[in-house]
């Protein structure tokens, strides 16, 4: 699971890069930042129950 959440984050950050360097895709550079942000809390907070139950 923690393999598919840095997966993730890498391709949000990529996608996030190239909206900000592809003239009129500032779009694509808002919705990497955000879904960047949603898999980052979302890995934190199952990384945090994980390692409560181990």
């Amino acid at each position: 699971m923690k393999k598919l959440i840095v997966f993730l984050l890498i391709a949000w950050l990529v996608l996030s890069v190239l909206g900000a360097l592809i003239e009129g895709l500032l779009w694509l550079l808002v919705v990497g930042l955000v879904l960047f942000a949603a898999t980052a809390v979302y890995g934190w907070f199952t990384g945090r129950r994980d390692a409560s139950h181990s």
